[in-house]
């Protein structure tokens, strides 16, 4: 705790030195002459043009920074839009279709209007349709992008680098996210602000208010913010129009975005949210005696915090806080992997500013942060300078189970962790350079008994033309911890210095794709606040792709070809795998698309990345005379999607390959081993082999009423061994998810996952009341059954319940300012 304490000083005292230091703002310009009158945005004053290079022509008027009028008053947001004050605001109309056509008259107009006052952004869509046609259901919070739409991305600190995404769906319902531009959109994040929307005669009409306060920016007279306008009509094959022509010559497009200005003498004021949460839960679990053993309820109480000191400037904190997600993540096939599997984060302490600490190799992974009983997070960005820091006390490493604490001998080896925290921080800073350019370091540390782990490194990004940029990282590692050695087949507690390094040249343009690409770890690097896939390999590869024009009227709309080639290797130089991918897609009306593909490569395996390496004095981990296994392989792939309606939506891909490798782990007492070793000695040591593997994976959607959505979804996977003719695994994994929306925050969903290799069925039932983001309460039931399966190395016939969990969870904000002026 001293470690973090420390950390967090020092890094506080350098942020209040920088901001006592920092020289003139890069996002000030001469200060723009207003107009109180009702304008359009062909009104605006000059601003910087957007970058050079495209093909499309920006109008003289949307390459001039749009001063924003301040309204006399507040419209109400009620999905009218007759109040007079929306006559003082500024209109955006005359919008360009970019997707599927490029740069043409759009399907239906849009008219857009923007106003503010000291405390809000208003925004209006009037988004002209034949009501009969517009596709938008009663959706939940952060699911209205599959359907009608309209979408603002809000640059606030005009650095073209990352953007607020918020998305309205023709009742109101959001959807927020952060954009950033190497990184996609993050949708886990949750902004306060208010919408309402209306399907009218002529249409759909939304209005919108977003307090400042909400959002992190830079504002005063002569600042700009980037902004983009969009709407997205489903049933045009998706079609995206934006107010802004984007230039497919140039890769990007927060590259390409309007300017705002005339936001001036806001309401500044410092903000603060308390949650109080508040979590009973009751768990119970089938001893191993057959009987089902309830657990005692929990009361599991939290706060969460957060102070908005400036509106660049973020403090959050938890203490005790309940991190329990309402619903599980999704099943996935785990038989037959050698590597982790990643799962995203999900807990919204963590969301706030989660891509500040987002690089090209994640350095920090917050679900390394398991179980904490304190964190505290400082975000913001001054000037040119990104920030942020976390630290954290974990419980999880000290934490035991009540049956591993009451076995002597258990105990006995684990009694120096038990209850015991690890401490954890991470550290990003990043500096903007030039126009689409920047520099960056990142640091973090873990620190527990007997595991100690520090990284450091850079990064950046440079835009060499307006088509292609490049990106690399280099990390260092110091661990302590215990290492495997395969020489010797133990595991040594020592330091071990490990390196990382990404690097991704790219070129994106109206036809041609084409880049070059590479990556590798070490084999004693460790990230222990990240995630580490596989270490001692190293990535190299280089691929093409051609895209045809667009035509959105054509039965063919457009066609795609790619081609992708790909070597792998260790830090010995011993090859690890090949790879030549080739795929082509066809896009069609009605929102369908079909592609193929194959690929054609080779595999080596080697046994100290599978345990011990054979020796004069020991044996491997493999079979045989060999240490090793080989085989050339290949697949060949399928993949499609169709939306006939607004009712139905499929989407599916098949793969079949062959010597594709079984690492004879086995798949449970359903799926021993089987391969010629084990057959003839289950305690055999590992005999990988190539055979022929089969995925198939479908999902359809329906959404009979605006109310009502529901998807089942259908995983297989096989592999058949050539070897031995024998199954390794075969897995089905059935999901049904159905939803009714009875109103915008009340719902009830009903969960079921099947498994066919555990032959298992898990029910989840959740009832909630989600108003606003931070208030919540919630009632669920999760239930696990088990049919003639096997239950802790046991066969048990019939039906039997393995878990279950009731729970409810109760979450309420608290927002409050003060300050302001």
């Amino acid at each position: 705790m001293k470690f973090l304490l420390s950390f967090l000083l020092v890094f506080l005292c350098s942020i209040g030195a920088f901001a006592q230091t920092a020289g003139n703002d890069p996002t000030t310009v001469p200060a723009a002459s207003t107009s109180t009158a009702s304008t359009t945005a062909d009104d605006a004053p000059e601003a910087p043009p957007a970058m050079p290079g495209g093909a499309v022509p920006i109008p003289a008027a949307r390459a001039k920074a749009l001063s924003i009028p301040r309204l006399d008053g507040a419209p109400v947001i009620d999905g009218d839009l007759n109040d007079a004050v929306w006559q003082q605001a500024m209109v955006m109309k005359d919008f360009f279709q970019t997707q599927p056509g490029y740069n043409v008259a759009p399907s239906r107009k849009t008219e857009v209007r923007v106003g503010y006052d000291a405390k809000f952004l208003y925004f209006s869509f009037h988004c002209y349709d034949e009501p009969d046609k517009i596709r938008a259901t009663v959706a939940q919070r952060d699911t209205v992008f599959g359907e009608d739409n309209v979408r603002v991305f809000l640059d606030t600190f005009n650095d073209q680098r990352r953007a607020y995404v918020l998305g309205f769906n023709p009742y109101g319902i959001q959807q927020d996210g952060v954009l950033t531009n190497n990184g996609g959109t993050d949708y886990t994040v949750d902004i306060l602000m208010e919408s309402k929307g209306k399907i009218v005669s002529d249409g759909w009409v939304v209005e919108v208010a977003i307090p400042f306060k909400s959002l992190r920016y830079e504002a005063g007279k002569g600042k700009l913010w980037g902004f983009h306008v969009w709407r997205n009509i489903d049933r045009f094959n998706d079609e995206i129009d934006s107010w802004m022509p984007i230039s497919r010559d140039i890769s990007g497009f927060l590259n390409q975005e309007a300017h705002l200005t005339g936001l001036e003498d806001l309401s500044v004021e410092r903000t603060y949210e308390l949650i109080p949460t508040l979590a009973l839960a009751q768990d119970g679990k089938r001893a191993s005696d057959g009987r089902f053993v309830n657990k005692p309820i929990t009361f599991t109480p939290g706060l969460t915090g957060k102070v908005v000191i400036t509106p660049n400037l973020t403090l959050d904190l938890a203490i005790n806080p309940d991190f329990a997600d309402v619903e599980a993540d999704s099943p996935v096939v785990t038989t037959n992997q050698r590597f982790p599997i990643f799962f995203p984060e999900r807990r919204p302490f963590f969301l706030e500013g989660k891509d500040i600490f987002s690089t090209p190799i994640q350095a920090v992974n917050t679900r390394a942060i398991i179980d904490p009983d304190l964190a505290v997070k400082l975000t913001g960005k001054r000037g040119r300078t990104l920030f942020g820091i976390l630290l954290a006390s974990d419980n999880a490493p000290g934490n035991y189970s009540e049956e591993e604490r009451a076995d002597p001998v258990v105990r006995q080896r684990i009694q120096k962790f038990l209850d015991k925290n690890a401490y954890i921080g991470a550290l990003r800073v990043r500096r903007d350079i030039g126009a689409d350019s920047s520099i960056g370091l990142i640091a973090t540390t873990y620190n527990f008994i007997e595991k100690h782990n520090h990284l450091a490194g850079i990064d950046g990004r440079f835009r060499i033309d307006p088509t292609t940029y490049f990106t690399f990282q280099v990390l260092g590692t110091n661990s302590r911890r215990f290492f495997y050695d395969p020489n010797r087949d133990v595991r040594d507690y020592r330091t071990g210095n490990g390196l990382a390094y990404q690097y991704n040249l790219n070129r994106s343009g109206r036809f041609w794709n084409f880049g070059a690409y590479g990556n590798g770890r070490t084999r004693n690097y460790r990230a222990d606040v990240g995630f580490v896939r596989r270490t001692n390999a190293n990535t190299n590869g280089f691929f093409i792709e051609y895209k045809s024009d667009p035509k959105p009227k054509n039965k063919l709309i457009g066609w795609n070809l790619s081609s992708n080639v790909e070597l792998g290797y260790d830090f010995f130089g011993r090859s690890q795998y090949s790879n030549l991918n080739v795929e082509g897609s066809i896009n069609l009306q009605k929102q369908t698309f079909l592609g193929a593909g194959f690929n054609r490569g080779y595999e080596r395996l080697v046994e100290d990345e599978f345990g011990p390496r054979r020796s004069a004095t020991q044996s491997g981990a493999f079979f045989g005379p060999r240490g090793e296994r080989s085989t050339s392989q290949g697949e060949i792939y399928f993949f499609g999607g169709f939306t006939p309606s607004r009712k139905f939506r499929i989407n599916g891909n098949y793969t079949f390959g062959f010597n594709q490798f079984d690492f004879d782990f086995g798949a449970g007492e359903r799926y021993p081993r089987v391969s010629p070793a084990a057959l003839a000695d289950p305690n055999a040591a590992l005999d990988p082999g190539p055979g022929r593997a089969r995925n198939l994976n479908l999902t359809v959607e329906w959404t009979p009423i605006s109310k009502f959505t529901s998807s089942v979804n259908y995983n297989f996977s096989t592999l058949r061994r050539n070897d031995t003719g024998q199954t390794a695994f075969t897995t089905n994994i059935i999901s049904y998810r159905a939803t009714y929306q009875f109103t915008r925050s009340l719902f009830i969903r009903e969960r079921l996952d099947y498994d066919t290799l555990s032959r298992t069925v898990r029910n989840q039932s959740l009832f909630g009341w989600n108003p606003s983001p931070g208030t919540a309460f919630y009632v669920g039931y999760n239930d696990t059954i088990g049919y003639n399966s096997f239950q802790d190395g046991r066969f048990e016939p019939g039906l039997f319940r393995t878990n279950r969990t009731f729970f409810i969870k109760m979450t309420y904000l608290i927002r409050r300012s003060f300050g302001g002026k």
